[in-house]
């Protein structure tokens, strides 16, 4: 949510920002907030000079009591009770106004930064860099869904059975490969100075509208039946929260933190199910980053954050690339987003691993999180990065590190958290 400053004083702005995500269904908003602004303004005025009329009034019936004035003074206690009245109305106008403007505002989209490409869908998006060669060996490589099955390490049948489409058992050492993956994530993250949690798995709704927008909120997220709570989607959702309604001390900024969590996605929509893998799944296992900093110190922590995530990736012997997400693919609350992809050597082209993305004050203003420094308070910019995700991590480990003998190597970094193995063996 943008501040309502900048409507007032650059209304063009906000205008050029919209068209430029191709969201012109929006321009009529910001018209509106100003008008509804404007008008809660003069009921601002309007209560203000109700309420000093009152203290005054309230003054003078004490005079006129004192001097005996009786019926003088219950005249004015008549205007008093007139005003309390005149300004519940007013008081009860003013939050319907309050209430149009926030749910226009909630909706319009964040300033982007300027260096962000304009296009409209994620088509446009554009590569930056690529990190390690892209190879496809001389020998074929199965689906991995194929691959896992032949290690005997899922088994997504019976999970049909418990659970229905979009869930999974992982066993034995592709189960145990997951978890390392997961682990080594947490200590490469300890490792760049990052504090790590284990964060609540459900958050409630006034949470959610803080970190996420509605249309994404109603894609994404399952709702609890008869109580205020949802399962969380990513652990940023709820490591975010975390800070709600807080004012942090200038001096314990940047706050940098990373969180293991399981994940809960509906994945409805064109895209659907995939019925036999595991790249699009109602649940999933998450290591997240997050940070709170100035908005001086934001752009820093964006470029490092998504450099940690290639960086982990190269680790285990596979190729990415980076991929700026243009105007129309980023979400209204964003500032700048870029994606990190893994190579597929069995589909020769990549696909996404993780998102890095940095949100302004977006979100600290919607969650009433700030920082007081010598100069005042005001809000702390956030930012969020996947380490990675599995199991979608995990098919793109496996693919890249499968041999002609459908065996599995285990990359060097992996091998303490599998008892010292070197390769995963068809049974």
């Amino acid at each position: 949510m943008i501040d309502i400053k900048l409507i007032r004083e650059n209304k063009e702005l906000v205008k050029e920002n919209i068209r430029k995500k191709f969201q012109d269904e929006k321009l009529p908003l910001v018209d509106e907030v100003l008008e509804l602004d404007i008008r809660i303004r003069e009921l601002k005025q309007k209560i203000d000079s109700l309420r000093k009329e009152r203290n005054n009034t309230s003054d003078e019936i004490g005079i006129l009591m004192r001097d005996k004035k009786i019926d003088d003074a219950n005249n004015k206690k008549k205007r008093v009770i007139e005003i309390n009245e005149e300004l519940a109305k007013i008081e009860k106008e003013e939050n319907a106004l309050a209430d149009s403007i926030k749910e226009r505002m909630m909706v319009i989209p964040n300033i982007m930064d300027k260096s962000v490409p304009i296009g409209e869908d994620d088509s446009k998006n554009v590569e930056i860099e690529k990190f390690g060669e892209p190879f496809v060996p001389d020998y074929e490589i199965p689906y991995h869904a194929d691959i896992i099955e032949r290690l005997g390490g899922m088994d997504k049948e019976a999970a049909g059975r418990t659970s229905g489409q979009g869930f999974y058992y992982l066993l034995g050492d592709i189960a145990r490969l997951h978890e390392a993956v997961l682990s080594y994530a947490r200590d490469f993250m300890i490792d760049k100075g990052f504090t790590y949690a284990i964060p609540p798995f459900m958050i409630r709704s006034n949470v959610v509208e803080g970190v996420m927008s509605f249309p994404e909120m109603e894609a994404m997220m399952y709702k609890i039946e008869g109580e205020d709570l949802y399962l969380i989607g990513t652990s940023e959702h709820s490591m975010i929260g975390k800070f709600k309604g807080q004012i942090i001390k200038e001096e314990d900024l940047p706050i940098a933190m990373t969180s293991y969590s399981p994940c809960f996605r509906k994945e409805g929509g064109s895209h659907g199910l995939e019925e036999r893998g595991l790249y699009r799944v109602h649940q999933f296992e998450k290591q997240e980053m997050i940070v709170l900093c100035k908005e001086e110190d934001s752009m820093d922590w964006y470029n490092k954050m998504w450099q940690y995530t290639v960086e982990f990736f190269r680790s285990l012997d596979v190729p990415v690339r980076t991929l700026e997400c243009c105007s129309g693919d980023l979400a209204d609350l964003k500032v700048k987003s870029c994606d990190v992809e893994a190579w597929s050597p069995r589909q020769q082209k990549y696909f996404e691993v993780g998102s890095c993305s940095t949100l302004g004050d977006a979100q600290a203003r919607r969650l009433g999180i700030r920082t007081k420094g010598k100069d005042g308070t005001y809000f702390v910019n956030t930012l969020n990065n996947t380490v990675v995700a599995t199991p979608r991590g995990l098919i793109a480990l496996i693919e890249n590190n499968y041999q002609k003998d459908g065996s599995i190597k285990i990359p060097v970094v992996l091998q303490p958290y599998m008892g010292g193995k070197e390769k995963i063996d068809v049974r």
